[in-house]
């Protein structure tokens, strides 16, 4: 397969609609180990890898045999380095070009010419589209050869806690039980902490222990039982200390 494809027939063959996984397709299309081999699904249009060694022979067996899925061609090592090769041409900087070519020249050129622009933002950034231009050329090409039409693909609406919470039916409580207590009772906001303490900064020193006192009697009395409303109606104890501090 390589970019000169573009543009040959798929034998008269009716297309079929596929919402393909472009992403998942271009690094199967540049993955060209003998080892690997990669299939579109027909239905999903989602591209599956089998790595012989590690993947079970019999479902590499069982997917060559599946209609559904089709063999992906990838881009040929010769094919990608011609792309080097055509790339570096267009680099403006003389010694990166220099070096780029230095790079390309016997086993390992891929590796050795990604390493060469690492320190070339500009230029990498330009390689990676130069390259995906090319692949997306050969994959558009491959794709009109088997009469696969790509459609666009479904989007999956994650729902947001709100959406949850309003979809979500209330539990009803057992015959008896308390009331359950409200949002602002069980979690309280980040917020509402803040506020409480710059109320506590901004109070004179000799009011810190009247304060401390009321904030200690509310949690005690969160922690007993039972306690219900005539607790809830009994002044604190900071309460009587300042009005009798006022009087």
């Amino acid at each position: 397969m390589n970019e000169n494809d573009v543009g040959q027939d798929n034998d008269g063959k009716e297309e079929i609609d596929v919402p393909v996984a472009w992403e998942a397709l271009e690094d199967a299309f540049e993955n060209n180990a003998p080892e690997v081999h990669s299939y579109l699904h027909f239905d999903t249009g989602e591209v599956i890898r089998i790595v012989d060694g590690v993947a079970d022979p019999s479902m590499h067996t069982r997917i060559v045999g599946d209609s559904r899925y089709l063999r992906i061609d990838p881009v040929s090592s010769r094919e990608q380095y011609r792309w080097m090769e055509r790339f570096i041409a267009t680099v403006e900087d003389e010694e990166l070009r220099r070096r780029l070519n230095v790079a390309i020249d016997g086993k390992g050129a891929f590796r050795r010419f990604k390493d060469a622009l690492v320190n070339h933002p500009v230029d990498r950034e330009r390689w990676f589209a130069f390259r995906s231009e090319r692949l997306r050329s050969c994959m558009e090409s491959w794709l009109t050869a088997h009469g696969i039409h790509s459609v666009e693909r479904p989007t999956w609406h994650v729902p947001t806690a709100d959406d949850v919470q309003e979809t979500e039916p209330e539990a009803e409580s057992p015959v008896g039980a308390p009331p359950a207590p409200s949002a602002s009772h069980v979690a309280p906001s980040d917020g509402d902490r803040r506020r409480v303490h710059d109320l506590v900064d901004g109070l004179a020193s000799q009011d810190l222990e009247a304060a401390r006192t009321f904030l200690e009697y509310i949690r005690d009395r969160r922690r007993v039982p039972g306690r219900g409303a005539k607790a809830s109606a009994e002044p604190p104890a900071v309460e009587v200390a300042m009005s009798a501090k006022s009087d």
